[in-house]
C-alpha cells in the first residue's frame, strides 16, 4: 500500500483518547447554532417544558431538541426519523447535543407542540440581523411560490374534477355494459369468465360513482367548494404552466434587496396574491424597524384596495399596473395615452382636447368617475383610432391618486423589476432545493407554518455565516 495515504488502525486502543471538541473546528457553522440557541430565552418564547416536571422521567431540554431541529434543516434533513439515526452517528450532532440521542417520536411531538415559539425563534433571528444594522436600505421585494403538500392530486376534490371524473366513471360503465352485451350473446367457457370479470368491474365502478356523489355534497357544502382529504388545509393551485397545478399551499416572503435575508414571512392556502401586498409590506416594514420601507412586487400583487391600505402606513408599494385593454392590438389609444391634469381635475386627449369629470357616477359602483368631452369627439379626426363609440369615455378611480403616485415612485427606479427578480428568485430556489420535490412534510396550516419558518430560519442563518463569517457570528450574537 505504499505511496497511498493510509489511515488509523481501528483496534488501535489510545492512551489518551481525542475529545470529541476537536472533530468540530472552530468555523464549524454547528458552533453558530449552539452559540444562537443558547442566547435565548426559550421560556419568554413559549417553549414547553423548559422547567422540569419534580416528578416521572427527565425529559430533554426544548434547547436540546431545537438544536437537532436546526442542525437539520441547515443540512437537509428534516424528517424526525432521520434526525434520529444522524444523532446516533453524527459527530457533530453528537457535539452539538453532548451525545443525546432522542427517539424519532420525542423529536417530531417537539415540532408539533412548539409551533409558535418555534416561529418566534425565526423572527427572534429576524431581531438579530436589524440590531447588526443589516436592513438600513430599507428596499424589500416580495412575491410567492407553490410549495407542495402531503396530498396528492387524486385527493383533492374541486366542483370541476367531482364533474369531470362522475362523467369518466360513467362512460366506463356504458363501455362495460356494451362489452356485458357482447359476451352474453356468446356462449362458451372463456365469455363465462369474462362475464364474470366485467360484472366485478361494473359493480366497482358503480361504488364509486357513489362515493363521487357523497363527495360532490361535500365539495358543495365546503366553503370555498374543495376538499383534500390527506391534508384538509391543503388547496389545489394553479403554477406557471399551461394546464398544470399543485395541491399545496402559497409560501409568501419579503427579502431584502442588500443582503438577500428573508426579513418576514408568511404560509397561506390561497392560489392568488393580489390580497397580499398590504400585509407582507407591513410585516417587512415591522420587521426591518424602518418608517418608510419601499416594497418591490410584480403584476400579481396589483390591487388598487391594497395599494390604498399601505397609503399612510410608511409602506410604499411599487407594482406595475396589470394592463388588460385590448386597444393596442386594435390599432387604438389606450388610457395610457390620455394626459391626466390633477390640478384641473380633466384628460388630455392625443388629439389635445379635455375630457371632464360626468355629473353622476354610474357604473354599478359609486366610487368610479367618468370623464368624456361630448362636443370635440364629434368632428375628432382621430377618433377612428380612439372609441368605436359616439364620443370617448374614461373611467377613474375616486382614489387613482394613490395609483398614480405609485406610479411615479416607479418611474424613478426604472430597474425596480429587475432588482425585485434578483432579489426574490433565488431563496424561493434555494428553499425548494433543500426541502426536495416532495417540499412539506407536515399536514395542516399550522404546522406547515412550523415549517416553513425552520426553513427560513435556517436559509438565514446560513446567508449571514456567508456574510460575516463564523467566528465574527459568534461574537455578534454574544454581544
Amino acid at each position: 500500500m505504499g505511496r497511498f495515504v493510509e489511515g488509523e488502525d481501528r483496534r488501535q486502543s489510545l492512551l489518551l483518547p481525542e475529545s470529541l471538541d476537536d472533530y468540530v473546528t472552530e468555523d464549524n457553522p454547528v458552533r453558530v447554532v449552539e452559540a444562537f440557541i443558547d442566547e435565548l430565552d426559550l421560556g419568554a418564547l413559549g417553549f414547553q417544558g423548559v422547567q422540569p416536571a419534580s416528578t416521572g422521567r427527565p425529559a430533554y431540554h426544548p434547547s436540546t431538541l431545537l438544536k437537532i431541529y436546526l442542525y437539520g434543516y441547515l443540512n437537509r434533513v428534516q424528517s424526525s426519523r432521520r434526525l434520529e439515526r444522524e444523532a446516533q452517528r453524527n459527530i457533530e450532532l453528537m457535539w452539538l447535543t453532548g451525545r443525546l440521542a432522542p427517539d424519532f417520536k420525542t423529536i417530531a411531538n417537539f415540532r408539533r407542540d412548539n409551533g409558535a415559539a418555534i416561529r418566534a425563534v425565526c423572527r427572534q433571528f429576524v431581531e438579530l440581523c436589524r440590531r447588526l444594522n443589516l436592513f438600513t436600505r430599507a428596499i424589500v421585494a416580495i412575491d410567492g411560490s407553490k410549495f407542495k403538500a402531503v396530498n396528492n392530486r387524486d385527493k383533492n376534490f374541486t366542483v370541476a374534477k367531482v364533474g369531470k371524473r362522475m362523467e369518466q366513471v360513467d362512460a366506463s360503465i356504458t363501455r362495460y355494459l356494451a362489452a356485458l352485451d357482447r359476451a352474453d350473446r356468446e356462449e362458451s367457457d372463456v365469455t363465462e369468465a369474462q362475464t364474470t370479470r366485467i360484472e366485478e368491474k361494473i359493480a366497482g365502478l358503480r361504488r364509486q360513482m357513489r362515493s363521487l356523489k357523497e363527495m360532490e355534497q361535500k365539495v358543495q357544502a365546503a366553503p370555498d367548494k374543495q376538499v383534500s382529504l390527506t391534508d384538509p388545509h391543503a388547496r389545489s393551485m394553479a403554477t406557471s404552466g399551461k394546464g398544470t397545478g399543485i395541491v399545496g399551499y402559497n409560501v409568501q416572503t419579503a427579502v431584502d434587496a442588500d443582503h438577500h435575508l428573508i426579513v418576514a414571512h408568511e404560509v397561506t392556502n390561497s392560489g392568488s396574491d393580489r390580497a397580499q401586498l398590504a400585509p407582507m409590506g407591513l410585516k417587512a416594514q415591522e420587521a426591518t424597524g424602518c418608517k418608510e420601507v419601499t416594497v418591490l412586487a410584480d403584476r400579481g400583487y396589483f390591487s388598487g384596495d391594497q395599494v390604498l391600505a399601505c397609503e399612510n402606513t410608511g409602506v410604499l408599494p411599487c407594482v406595475p399596473k396589470t394592463l388588460t385593454s385590448a386597444n393596442t392590438k386594435r390599432g387604438r389609444f389606450t388610457v395610457q395615452d390620455f394626459i391626466y391634469d390633477a390640478e384641473k381635475d380633466h384628460y388630455t386627449c392625443p388629439a389635445g382636447e379635455h375630457l371632464t369629470k360626468g355629473p353622476a357616477r354610474s357604473d354599478r359602483r359609486d366610487n368610479i368617475d367618468h370623464y368624456r368631452n361630448l362636443t370635440a369627439c364629434l368632428t375628432c379626426a382621430l377618433k377612428p383610432r380612439c372609441t368605436p363609440d359616439k364620443v370617448k369615455r374614461l373611467k377613474r378611480w375616486e382614489h387613482e391618486g394613490v395609483l398614480d403616485k405609485m406610479q411615479a415612485r416607479l418611474d424613478r427606479i426604472p430597474d425596480a423589476m429587475g432588482i425585485r427578480r434578483q432579489t426574490i428568485e433565488h431563496p424561493f430556489g434555494t428553499l425548494k432545493a433543500w426541502m426536495g420535490s416532495t417540499h412539506f412534510l407536515t399536514r395542516t396550516l399550522d404546522k406547515v407554518r412550523t415549517e416553513m419558518s425552520l426553513h427560513v430560519l435556517a436559509y438565514n442563518i446560513k446567508r449571514l455565516i456567508q456574510i460575516f463569517g463564523v467566528r465574527p457570528l459568534i461574537a455578534a450574537i454574544r454581544a
